[in-house]
């Protein structure tokens, strides 16, 4: 007990009521990071029948007003959404510190989530004054972010997650400040933007923001998901955390203000970054102790979708000069490509993450015991036959939407649109499903160690970090 001259112990931002055995303290409530992934698989939906919508249009003109409309779905509000909402989980994993505020944090999603959602439909409905919102709305949630991760980013000495995590808020901060301008630029020419500074853009969000996001993450997440424990001397991660957003920054350079030299200086240290991040998961899959599973297959999938894209690239840098619109279609299928890249990821690691911060969140309620009448562990919580689904359709989607662009078919765009849209519902309801079910019966029999009055049940393997 205290005196009143004694100072209070300081409450750590992440604390949060019950919290389990097992989970760093840092972490913040389950509510944070479990908001950002359930609008994300809202946005995947929203993003798919975007492209059902835009299909006709996408086949014409990569640049119509229609694809746009998808795109910003696509990108700000399913896979920007979802790198938020691992940013705030795994910040404070990585670095041991908490958020500087959860304030800030929900601010963060609430802006987000409404600019993700206006900029689109400002578009698709040519509403000037929308679109203005959304762009100081995504201006507003981008300053908390980075407000909000100086304090556990500040810390030294943790590697190449955190130097990549720096990294992704300097990106997202660049991102925003474009977009914002090239929203307020707008009411001149509606997008008429030339597609080079728009392309510009796109290199940077993908690359210098949510890609690099991932791959800082990734080098957290692959030793303890796959149990691969890589010999002293590995450097492949290194390379990539710091070769990915410099090639990235020099490749939007040299596109935004047409310096050929520089482009191509860019284009090849990217490649360098993103081929180090490649070498990297081979390393991990080849030096793992956890045999092939869903999560192994989905990781995989989603590097092949990275070569794909630089394959898409190359060729539509050979074909521009001769056929211009088949070289426009074939940047479209890359970018289509490398946005599969991070959303094979993002599902896939939502099938580990998601049990991850609901198992808490469930522990935190007392409920220690699975259907099987066993301890609660992650696997309990969702449906792997499911699981297996949302790979086909996720895969096939991203295929879909490569050749529908490419090839210039609607009937292939469209149907990439309907997979997206299944996709982000199954996703939705597997992950949830269970928990819900789990929280409503209140599992908490007399052989429950809570319910007994015994030591909480120990936390899966690879709970904590």
């Amino acid at each position: 007990m205290t005196t009143e001259d004694e100072p209070r112990p300081a409450r750590a931002t992440g604390s949060w009521r019950g919290r389990p055995p097992g989970v760093p303290s840092a972490v913040p409530p389950p509510s944070v990071p479990l908001a950002f992934l359930v609008a994300s698989s809202a946005g995947l939906v929203a993003c798919g029948a975007a492209w059902i919508w835009a299909s006709s249009a996408a086949a014409v003109n990569p640049g119509a007003d229609q694809v746009v409309v998808a795109v910003h779905f696509g990108v700000l509000a399913t896979l920007a959404m979802g790198v938020l909402g691992a940013t705030h989980q795994f910040t404070p994993v990585i670095t041991g510190r908490p958020l500087r505020s959860l304030g800030l944090a929900r601010a963060t999603f609430v802006t987000w989530l409404l600019a993700s959602w206006m900029l689109p439909f400002g578009i698709a409905t040519e509403q000037l004054g929308v679109t203005a919102a959304s762009g100081a709305l995504a201006g507003v949630a981008i300053v908390a972010l980075a407000v909000n991760l100086t304090a556990p980013l500040s810390v030294g000495g943790k590697g190449a997650p955190v130097i990549a995590l720096r990294f992704a808020v300097a990106g997202a901060v660049l991102t925003a400040f474009l977009g914002v301008t090239f929203v307020g630029d707008r009411q001149g020419n509606w997008f008429a933007l030339s597609g080079h500074a728009d392309l510009a853009m796109g290199v940077i969000g993908m690359f210098g923001w949510l890609g690099i996001t991932y791959v800082g993450v990734a080098e957290k997440l692959w030793p303890m998901f796959m149990l691969a424990h890589l010999p002293a001397g590995r450097h492949a991660g290194a390379v990539a955390v710091w070769t990915i957003p410099i090639g990235a920054a020099a490749l939007a350079a040299g596109l935004g203000w047409s310096i050929l030299g520089l482009g191509w200086i860019g284009a090849g240290i990217l490649t360098v970054g993103l081929g180090a991040h490649l070498a990297s998961l081979s390393a991990h899959v080849r030096h793992r102790r956890r045999k092939a599973d869903l999560h192994l297959v989905f990781v995989l999938t989603s590097a092949a979708w990275l070569v794909v894209g630089a394959g898409l690239a190359l060729a539509s840098v050979l074909v521009l000069p001769h056929r211009y619109a088949l070289g426009v279609a074939l940047v479209a299928a890359a970018m289509a490509a490398f946005g599969g890249w991070l959303l094979e990821a993002l599902v896939g690691h939502a099938h580990k993450v998601v049990p991850f911060i609901v198992w808490s969140a469930l522990r935190s309620r007392g409920i220690a015991t699975g259907p099987s009448g066993k301890n609660l562990m992650f696997a309990d919580l969702y449906d792997h036959s499911w699981a297996a689904a949302t790979y086909a359709t996720t895969t096939t989607g991203i295929a879909a939407l490569c050749v529908g662009l490419g090839a210039s078919l609607p009937a292939a765009t469209a149907a990439a649109g309907l997979l997206l849209v299944v996709t982000g519902i199954i996703v939705a309801a597997n992950l949830s499903v269970r928990p819900v079910r789990l929280l409503r019966s209140g599992r908490l029999g007399k052989s429950s160690p809570v319910a007994a009055g015994a030591v909480d049940a120990p936390a899966p393997r690879g709970m904590t970090t």
